[in-house]
């Protein structure tokens, strides 16, 4: 079994966070969202990965070298920005027509992985939406086996939609659907689309089942992410690291504070996540996420993401701000 993460993309919607940082290094509860995907997979037993990298990609493999040295890891680079069934197509050396596990890059799902892993054949995770148009849609019939796969269909004729988990056991009959694609030039909503190959491969016979997750974690935008940040602090408890300086200092669990941090004359929580070695003093920070080495004075901050290395003085303010940046509100 090899696990296969994509995670090339720009992160538009994270922005000015993503211009310095890649999407899947992005704080969460306490970890990274990439942390979370790999420690799902490897408590399932799952040992090789394979991380297809873009944009910052040298983060990602420099992050994966340090938290996870024992791991067989494969980085692969993917220069053309032509959407997931390329950056899977990239992958088909490697594979070898082994078994496989995909997983996109900011995908958290709650699921049982060792169950999800253990069903025969090829499975696609799925979960329940009020409006699928958005997303790839799985066509089911009463047995959950998959009929159809459609990529943001406008008439939607199912709710289930995929949440980027697909187990493939056929996997050189996807990679050949995906050449079939890339000889066509055949690029759905302008990017070689993974919903097109799958579907390819239902129709050459494969049977797929629908795998429903219990919750699908969206962290593709800053509201969203700092929702789920609250969602996982409070299903996990927090952490609160023993390497920190706390003075006069109020916490209001859940939060996650990271090794190494200084807070004095503070408020934190609840659902706040801190990076390593921030200094916090005379502020106030609720519903929020505060990246590695940042520095608040004077500050109140509700429902904020605020990135690595930044500086912020002043008063309170709803904020969205990048990493390696200082700001005086005063």
């Amino acid at each position: 079994m090899k696990a296969i993460i994509p995670v090339a993309g720009a992160g538009t919607k994270l922005r000015p966070h993503t211009y310095t940082q890649p999407k899947a290094l992005i704080p969460l509860a306490g970890k990274t969202i990439l942390s979370i995907i790999i420690d799902q997979l490897v408590d399932a037993g799952v040992t090789e990965f394979i991380l297809v990298v873009g944009y910052l990609g040298d983060k990602i493999q420099d992050y994966a070298k340090a938290h996870y040295p024992n791991l067989n890891i494969v980085i692969i680079q993917q220069n053309e920005r032509r959407g997931l069934g390329h950056a899977v197509y990239l992958c088909k050396e490697e594979v070898g027509g082994d078994e496989m596990i995909i997983i996109l890059g900011d995908t958290i799902c709650e699921y049982n992985v060792t169950d999800f892993l253990s069903i025969g054949g090829s499975v696609l995770g799925v979960k329940r939406v009020d409006d699928p148009r958005d997303f790839g849609v799985a066509e089911t019939d009463e047995e959950n086996n998959v009929t159809r796969l459609i990529e943001k269909p406008q008439i939607p004729k199912s709710n289930n939609a995929l949440v980027g988990i697909y187990k493939v056991a056929e996997s050189e009959l996807l990679f050949d659907c995906l050449e079939t694609l890339v000889s066509a030039e055949t690029d759905t909503f302008e990017e070689l689309n993974l919903t097109s190959a799958l579907d390819c491969m239902v129709a050459k016979g494969t049977q797929f089942k629908a795998f429903k997750v219990s919750n699908w974690f969206d962290c593709g935008k800053k509201e969203t992410l700092l929702e789920s940040n609250a969602t996982l602090l409070k299903k996990w408890g927090g952490d609160i690291s023993d390497e920190h300086v706390f003075e006069n200092t109020i916490i209001i669990p859940p939060v996650s504070i990271a090794q190494g941090c200084s807070i004095k004359n503070a408020i934190i929580g609840p659902n706040v996540s801190i990076g390593e070695k921030s200094i916090i003093e005379y502020s106030i920070v609720k519903d929020s996420i505060v990246g590695s080495f940042s520095k608040l004075y004077d500050v109140v901050l509700n429902d904020s993401l605020i990135g690595c290395d930044t500086e912020i003085k002043g008063e309170t303010r709803t904020l969205n701000i990048g990493d390696n940046t200082e700001i005086d509100l005063g």
